[in-house]
């Protein structure tokens, strides 16, 4: 056995550890399970380069059911063109990283139940936008090629969009007054307001996308399925999932 340091989680874990299924995983003692870590509030590290965050606190709750411990618990931080990969490779167990639930995605891999509704939201440095008729007219940022423009052409028609190639452009634009707002996934905003307190989250969302685990497909995997789905059913039914919800300002 090697001693194995993932993310601030310590643990001893073989050289080359794979995703398993539910007998296997307690056989092994611990959880492998794919996150954000740059992705305040779901998952992100704090000064300390401790992770933390709603996902986070979510894989922890999910070692403590499945485990009895909530370290017992590998966090392995991945770009979002990783997560289905790495879970179609047997590198992780699941995968709590901000992934909606799609019909494209569920033929490759299963989905838990929802544990966050997240969606299109709007944020603005002018507090005389209150709410999303108020940009009827205005020019609002968008991220170019992405989903977003189409949502947002539904609901404001007659908005000018406006093509960015980051969050920092868009940020910039907004900053200099070129631009009323920016659309972008509700989650990632209300991380952003929180680091930037003159800004707001408008509180309509323009479309809704459930984030879900996603988990092995196969017969092998059913019982690890199936006690992540009670789990999360149980953190839902329990208020847990509120909570944590509400703790991490989303």
């Amino acid at each position: 056995m090697i001693l194995g340091i993932w993310a601030g989680v310590q643990c001893a874990v073989p050289p080359f550890a794979h995703g398993a299924d539910l007998d296997t995983i307690r056989r092994r003692g611990y959880l492998i399970v794919a996150v954000k870590d740059n992705l305040p509030p779901l998952g992100f590290q704090d000064p300390s380069g401790t992770l933390q965050g709603l996902e986070i606190d979510l894989a922890r709750q999910l070692a403590t059911e499945l485990l009895g411990r909530p370290d017992a618990v590998e966090l392995r931080p991945v770009a979002n063109q990783e997560r289905v990969a790495a879970l179609l490779a047997d590198d992780v167990d699941l995968v709590i990283a901000r992934m909606t639930l799609t019909a494209s995605r569920a033929r490759l891999v299963d989905f838990s139940e929802i544990y966050y509704l997240d969606g299109t939201a709007l944020i603005t440095r002018d507090s005389t936008i209150q709410r999303m008729a108020h940009l009827r007219r205005r020019a609002i940022a968008v991220l170019a090629h992405s989903s977003t423009i189409a949502v947002v052409r539904s609901r404001l028609p007659q908005a000018q969009l406006v093509g960015v190639s980051s969050y920092q452009e868009a940020l910039t634009l907004m900053e200099a007054g070129q631009v009323a707002a920016f659309a972008a996934d509700a989650s990632v905003l209300i991380g952003w307001a929180q680091g930037n307190p003159n800004y707001q989250v408008l509180p309509e969302r323009l479309s809704g996308e459930p984030l879900a685990i996603a988990m092995p497909r196969g017969h092998r995997y059913q019982s690890l399925r199936q006690r992540v789905n009670q789990t999360v059913l149980r953190l839902r039914e329990t208020g847990w999932l509120g909570d944590r919800i509400r703790f991490w300002g989303l």
